[in-house]
């Protein structure tokens, strides 16, 4: 009597085949396996680490008598005695502050809006060429320095240049635009527009580019405008990339342009120009007071960490990631 065998019946999708489990590599195997990458990466880890973490231990100068001939080690330890300008109330340090914070408060309003105006009129561009040579042109002032794009404006407004020029061929009074105190906050901020604006919409032009085309589709089948669909779908879509850029603005909102501003306060007078960067830098490197600079530095630094920290929660309220997750 024979026995019939029976088989199981194939797969159709082929033999089944048990999964060969992979062996876990250990952290060695892993970052010998990425050498080539890391060698690549090594020169700009070493160049942060000695200039951004190393350099943080210059900061006990905030709490020294420094001396540049005793080193930092050998100077008289003062203890919080460098930071009676911040507690006493030193007229210079409050009139620096007081600058900053109207800068900031001035840059944050006016200056951080307009990328995102600009992304929106790029993004309703029909032709993609218009588009790129637009970009291209808006591009190109992030790419000068401070110095020729101060330059650029002296050629223009100066008291020699182009525009007064003008003004006096035509038999009218010249104007003091670079050297008027009054104005020299409207100048600063006007000069951040046309350096960095282009620059600062390429992250929204990408965040506009993820938006689903269909759901304008669908809101214009219903009736919905452009301002509604700017208002329901655009604005919406670039909330998250909105909030991040704010909450970093935040962090950076008490450096207000060191070298853009120390560029042009010989014109204008410290009174009207100082802010904390060129405080430290007038006090420090100049004047000699490093302890007192390093002290308003520190200071200036842990508040930015503060106001990222409340921004980030702050998000978190309001259910964005924020800068990093809770």
């Amino acid at each position: 009597m024979s026995i019939e065998t029976r088989r199981k019946p194939p797969s159709p999708l082929g033999e089944t085949t048990t999964p060969v489990k992979r062996r876990k590599q250990s952290w060695w195997q892993r970052m010998w396996r990425d050498r080539m990458l890391l060698a690549f990466a090594l020169p700009g880890m070493v160049l942060l680490l000695l200039f951004h973490y190393v350099a943080l231990l210059g900061n006990v100068i905030a709490f020294k008598d420094y001396q540049p001939f005793l080193g930092i080690w050998e100077s008289v330890w003062t203890g919080l005695e460098n930071f009676d300008v911040l507690f006493n109330g030193d007229p210079d340090f409050l009139n620096a502050l007081r600058n900053t914070l109207v800068l900031t408060f001035i840059q944050t309003v006016f200056v951080f809006p307009v990328p995102i105006v600009l992304a929106l009129l790029l993004n309703s561009l029909l032709s993609e060429r218009i588009k790129k040579l637009v970009q291209s042109i808006l591009y190109l002032p992030h790419f000068l320095s401070w110095v020729i794009v101060v330059a650029i404006f002296q050629q223009m407004f100066g008291g020699s240049g182009m525009v007064n020029n003008f003004l006096r061929s035509n038999g009218w009074a010249a104007l003091d635009i670079l050297g008027n105190p009054d104005t020299f906050f409207a100048l600063l901020t006007s000069q951040v527009i046309w350096k960095d604006t282009g620059w600062g919409t390429i992250l929204f032009l990408a965040a506009l580019s993820q938006i689903d085309s269909s759901l304008y589709e669908a809101t214009a089948v219903d009736g919905a405008g452009r301002w509604r669909q700017l208002w329901h779908i655009t604005l919406p879509g670039l909330r998250g990339i909105i909030i991040l850029l704010l909450i970093l603005k935040l962090g950076d909102s008490l450096s207000v342009g060191f070298e853009q501003i120390i560029l042009q306060q010989a014109a204008v007078g410290v009174q009207a120009s100082e802010v904390l960067d060129t405080y430290v830098y007038n006090n420090g490197i100049v004047g000699g007071s490093w302890g007192v600079s390093t002290a308003v530095g520190l200071v200036k630094g842990l508040i930015g960490v503060v106001l990222v920290l409340a921004a980030n929660k702050i998000a978190h309220a309001f259910g964005e990631n924020g800068v990093y997750k809770a």
